[in-house]
């Protein structure tokens, strides 16, 4: 499948039959979708179960889709409403929010890759530091730090595919990057 058709394309295709399509998407979105459900949720059992669930809800749904958006805001929000229903399940009520409003501004989350032993072990070290600062955030700011970071979705895809507004979407997403720098040392 020509990876220059577009997300929306390729459903619009597996909507009218062509189980390529669905495979293209598959392929796209797979390692992204299951990463996001993995850093949510520590059981890797039930992130795996999530994630089957979304794809069978993709599957369950083909034949309503339509392009009101970005292939990755609905399939996000299927992740989201299967995320919310887990936590309700286990916990009897939503998530909560921690929000600081005096967190620093938004920067980019950037990871530097070299060759040079000594560093790569270094990297190594960072990255499990962050997976370590991943489970430390709320519910709420870990969702949108992975949407963003791991979906791709903007801060108007995180807030429409959680059902929030782009303002709570913003402060989730800017918290969360200031507490990671700062669980990271900058």
């Amino acid at each position: 499948m020509d990876s220059e058709i577009t997300d929306e394309a390729l459903m619009l295709r597996y909507r009218d039959g062509d189980a390529g399509a669905f495979e293209a998407l598959y392929q796209r979105h797979r390692g992204p979708l299951y990463r996001y459900f993995l850093r949510q949720w520590r059981d890797r059992a039930a992130a795996e179960e999530m994630y089957q669930d979304v794809w069978t809800g993709v599957i369950r749904s083909r034949a309503r889709y339509q392009t009101t958006a970005k292939f990755t805001t609905w399939l996000y929000r299927m992740a989201h409403n299967r995320l919310m229903d887990e936590y309700r399940r286990r916990h009897g009520r939503d998530p909560v929010s921690f929000d600081d409003p005096d967190g620093p501004p938004l920067d980019q989350v950037a990871a530097e890759r070299t060759a040079d032993p000594e560093r790569e072990a270094e990297n190594r070290e960072q990255a499990a530091r962050l997976l370590g600062a991943l489970q430390a955030l709320p519910e709420v700011q870990r969702e949108a730090f992975l949407m963003h970071e791991e979906g791709g979705l903007t801060l108007e895809e995180i807030a429409a595919a959680t059902g929030v507004g782009f303002e709570t979407a913003k402060s989730r997403l800017r918290y969360a990057v200031a507490r990671l720098r700062r669980a990271l040392g900058d």
